[in-house]
This record gives C-alpha cells, sequence and structure tokens, in this order.
C-alpha cells in the first residue's frame, strides 16, 4: 500500500481568506466568531468568513454558484496553486469534496423568489446551485479532472470522509492525485431556528468571542459558521517523480458508525473508539506515538464528554487541542479545515490554543489535557476527529 502524501493546501475561514491568515490567527489566539442578525431569529453568534468567497472569483464564474460552492473553488484554487499546479493525466485526477448541507443559501434565496415573484423568475440554474455534490463538479470542470467526481454527504463528518476517500481512491490505483475537502454556507434563519429548537447552539449572553467553548465546565452548545477547506492529495511515487515538496503524510484513515441515534453520541464512544483505532492501524502506529488529539469538540454539553471518553479509552489522559473555539462549526467544511491545522501543527511541532476555557475553567469530568496557550511540542503525527449526526465518525492520522 504506497503512501499518501499532502502537496497542497487551501481554505477560506471565519479566521482568514486562505491558510496562512487562518494559522496565523489560529495560533495568535484570534476569534473569527461575532454577533449576526437576520430576519425571523434575531441576533445570534457565527463565524462568518473572512472574505466573501465571491469576491475572490471572476464575477461571470461567481455568478455560476452558490456560496458554499464559491468557497470550495477558492479554497481548491489556493490548494492547487500550493501544489504546484501539478501536471497530471486528467483520467488520473479525481475530485473528492462534499457538503453537509449543499447550496442551502441558493435553495432558500430561490424559494422565495417562487413565492413572490412566480415561476418565471425562478433561475434556471437553481437545481445546480443547490446539489450537494456541485462543489465537487465545479472542481472538477475546473481543473479538468475525469478520474471521477465524488461528493460524501455525512453532517459534520464530511469533510474528513472526503479526505479519507481520497486517500482510498489513491490507494486502490484509481487516480494519482485527488482534490479532496469540504465545505458549507449555511448561516440561514432556517438553519439558526433549527438548531436553536434542537438546543445545539450556544447561547452565551456576553461577548460573542466567548461564545464558542468546547471542553469548558460551563459549555452550552455550538456556534454555526462557515468556510471550505481543500487538501491536494497524491501518491508519493507520483509526487516525487515530479519533485514536488510535501506538507506531510495522510497516513491513515479511520470510518465507523454508531448505529445508535440520529443527534446524539453513543455514550460509550464505540463508534469514536473504532475510527481513532482504524485510523492507527493503517498507519501502522500505537497510540503513544500521537504527539496530540485535535477534537471534534463542538462545544455541544453531551459531545464533548463523549469525544473525551472515547479519547481517554484510545490514549489516556492525552493533550487535546479545539480549533473550532477560535473558527466555530464550519459542518461541512469542518473535518478538512481542521485536517489542514492537524497537518500544521505537526509540521511546525505546536499545537494551537483552545480559547474560552479561562473563565469557568475546564469541566473536571473531560479528563483530559487541553492545550489553552501555544504549546510547542516535537511530535511526529497528530489524529483529527470528525463525528457527525447520524452517528458518523471519521479519524485521520497526519505524520510529518
Amino acid at each position: 500500500m504506497g503512501a499518501v502524501v499532502v502537496t497542497g493546501v487551501g481554505a477560506i475561514t471565519p479566521l482568514g481568506e486562505n491558510v496562512a491568515s487562518t494559522w496565523e490567527g489560529l495560533i495568535a489566539g484570534r476569534s473569527g466568531v461575532a454577533e449576526r442578525s437576520l430576519e425571523y431569529v434575531g441576533a445570534f453568534t457565527a463565524g462568518t468568513m473572512a472574505a466573501d468567497p465571491a469576491g475572490l472569483l471572476p464575477a461571470a464564474q461567481a455568478n455560476k454558484f452558490d456560496r458554499s460552492q464559491q468557497a470550495a473553488l477558492v479554497a481548491a484554487l489556493e490548494a492547487w496553486a500550493d501544489a504546484g499546479a501539478p501536471e497530471v493525466d486528467p483520467e488520473r485526477l479525481a475530485t473528492s469534496i462534499g457538503s453537509g448541507v449543499g447550496g442551502m443559501v441558493s435553495l432558500l434565496k430561490e424559494d422565495d423568489r417562487l413565492e413572490t415573484a412566480g415561476v418565471r423568475r425562478v433561475s434556471p440554474r437553481t437545481v445546480p446551485l443547490l446539489m450537494p455534490n456541485a462543489a465537487s463538479a465545479a472542481v472538477s470542470i475546473e481543473f479538468g479532472a475525469r478520474a471521477g467526481v465524488y461528493a460524501p454527504v455525512s453532517a459534520c463528518a464530511t469533510g474528513a470522509e472526503a479526505i479519507a476517500l481520497g486517500a482510498m481512491l489513491i490507494r486502490a490505483g484509481e487516480a494519482d492525485v485527488v482534490i479532496a475537502g469540504g465545505t458549507d454556507a449555511a448561516i440561514t434563519p432556517i438553519a439558526v431556528a433549527g438548531f436553536r429548537q434542537a438546543r445545539g447552539l450556544s447561547r452565551y449572553p456576553g461577548d460573542p468571542t466567548r461564545a464558542s467553548r468546547p471542553f469548558a465546565r460551563d459549555r452550552d452548545g455550538f456556534v454555526l459558521a462557515e468556510g471550505a477547506g481543500v487538501l491536494v492529495l497524491e501518491s508519493a511515487e507520483h509526487a516525487a517523480a515530479r519533485g514536488a515538496r510535501t506538507h506531510g503524510v495522510l497516513a491513515g484513515a479511520g470510518i465507523a458508525s454508531d448505529a445508535h441515534h440520529m443527534t446524539a453520541p453513543a455514550s460509550d464512544g464505540a463508534g469514536q473508539i473504532s475510527a481513532m483505532r482504524k485510523a492507527l492501524r493503517q498507519a501502522a502506529l500505537e497510540p503513544g506515538r500521537i504527539g496530540h488529539v485535535n477534537a471534534h469538540a463542538t462545544g455541544t454539553p453531551l459531545g464533548d464528554l463523549a469525544e473525551s471518553r472515547a479519547i481517554r479509552e484510545v490514549f489516556g489522559r492525552a493533550l487535546v487541542t479545539a480549533p473550532k473555539s477560535s473558527l466555530g462549526h464550519l459542518f461541512g467544511g469542518a473535518g478538512a479545515v481542521e485536517a489542514i491545522i492537524a497537518l500544521l501543527s505537526v509540521k511546525h511541532g505546536v499545537v494551537p490554543p483552545t480559547q474560552n476555557l479561562l473563565e469557568a475553567g475546564i469541566d473536571p469530568e473531560i479528563g483530559l489535557e487541553v492545550a489553552t496557550e501555544l504549546r510547542e511540542v516535537e511530535q511526529e503525527a497528530v489524529i483529527s476527529n470528525s463525528f457527525g449526526f447520524g452517528g458518523q465518525n471519521v479519524s485521520l492520522v497526519l505524520t510529518r
């Protein structure tokens, strides 16, 4: 089984319009979360992309796509350039980019237009605008990828699953290069209302930058956010043949399911434990060789506790970090952006800080060593977790 290396990374997030600005903001301890207000739902906290992705694309191109698709294209263009725009046989180039909800902004916009102005005012591009596979298809068209358009839809685990699928394609000999990642842009009244009714969103009454509080004693829910992350995955042989620089290795990926509940994690963490152990097994690494865990940790009372139990079962009292404290929760984009963060963490020998734990402190039931400030840690490998509604669990092991 040949190695899969990462030769390019790209992102657009609440902390920055590219990987460099996102990483700089994260390690500096900044927040991308602010107060927002929308019709019907009023004020709430959210992590809006640091730049409008439409403004980072040619206008004629941007107008063809939903906001989530625009974000994926922006991240893919950065990742491709970062990889050195590799020359690859189009029949050996695939895309694997998922979205948790597809083009929700466009769907709601066109539905409003139908109801207020009639059928003839609805855009003829409506269906492509709302398709969950459109982001992957758009990137495929942009780069002429003809080895397949893959588009996993697995809620908050989507971005990580798309990366795992990309690695599978390379290891199976189906592709030499895969453009892989995740995207979502769903900060809409219906999403806010739905998550509020499910008691998923944080209702923190103070400074909005402190609302996302993974592992905190007083955590009360996640913060809605948007963005995209894309990696260029390549077989080690293909990368070496063209003399490519690599950021690191996608050494292992584990996928497992809870088969338990549509929204609640299994209390025994069996699916999460299985995903982590599968990833370690594929990477041929013992748990003790993992420098830290990039936790899924959204800030929900049940979710953080269930993940902490699973991490303790696999690693003991591990060192962990929770980037969603700075970014909010990017849903389908989260796993891909956090895979990039994990990759840069091991590359630079640091663990990014988890914010918003100093006031109430860490929940003692968590039982993990949470990095509350930037740590310099010599490490050869990191594991990144992404868990989603439906009991979908994905863990990625990334090494130097």
